[in-house]
């Protein structure tokens, strides 16, 4: 497979900037929780800026997956997004279960989502990413039909492919989630019987070892990763060293998933 500008391999950065939003805000324990609040806050009023100024030092593009309650609340934040070049998708209003929703229901969370993207953002989202790591049976038709190019959701593959309804589909696959190895929960403790945080040095040589894999046989890589997990600054210097390695090797389409989408449809 041969990736434009006869590139070997595909990397589609992607980082879902959920911010505080998710079960808890959904059922309203998160305004009990201030701590949780701002642990999630943490995203995209810290982690964001320090990944910015890593993927605008070594001019790299990425795609942020962004709940629009995040837009809405940290608007100045998400057009820094846009304004650095870089890819802003849809990630539900508050981080809703796609599964959990009638068709008429989440039509209505991306109609509102896609209003708020066009009043902060000046454009409405083209790719997707389900927030509950899952959706209906009807959604790839739904999103189609409203417009979306792409989904980055599903895990079933390492090269794109279309859906029947034509939208193009980037899989994520779980073990480039960086909350694989760096949530850090008190109760219960996850994963069961394991250190909390993983080992920096172990977690790099991993990622490295994935990309490799990926590079050899020429296929698509993108990540699910989370500014207020992988923007600490331990952990963005590990991201700095992933993304150096992978420039080392050569024959590297950094791209956006909107990009790749693109591409591919072609």
């Amino acid at each position: 497979m041969t990736w434009p500008g006869s590139a070997r391999s595909a990397v589609a950065l992607a980082f879902d900037l959920d911010g505080p939003t998710g079960d808890a805000m959904l059922s309203g324990a998160i305004w009990q929780r201030p701590a949780y609040f701002s642990l999630g806050g943490y995203g995209p009023w810290r982690g964001l800026d320090r990944i910015l100024r890593l993927l605008a030092e070594r001019a790299v593009p990425a795609t942020f997956f962004v709940p629009a309650w995040v837009v809405e609340h940290w608007p100045v934040q998400c057009r820094r997004i846009v304004e650095a070049g870089h890819e802003v998708g849809h990630h539900g209003y508050r981080h809703e279960r796609y599964w959990d929703l009638s068709t008429s229901e989440q039509r209505a969370v991306i109609e509102r989502s896609q209003q708020i993207f066009q009043r902060e953002l000046g454009s409405t989202a083209v790719g997707f990413r389900t927030p509950s790591g899952d959706w209906r049976p009807e959604t790839p038709d739904l999103l189609s039909g409203m417009g979306f190019s792409y989904s980055s959701s599903m895990r079933g593959d390492d090269r794109p492919y279309l859906h029947p309804s034509g939208l193009v589909e980037i899989p994520a696959r779980s073990e480039m989630d960086d909350y694989a190895s760096f949530a850090y929960t008190r109760n219960p403790d996850w994963p069961s019987g394991g250190s909390r945080v993983a080992s920096y040095p172990a977690t790099l040589d991993s990622w490295i070892g994935e990309f490799d894999g990926y590079h050899a046989e020429g296929l698509c890589l993108t990540t699910i990763f989370h500014p207020k997990v992988i923007g600490t600054p331990g952990r963005a210097a590990l991201l700095a060293r992933w993304i150096d390695h992978m420039s080392d090797a050569g024959g590297v389409w950094f791209a956006t998933c909107q990009d790749v989408a693109r591409w591919w449809r072609r």
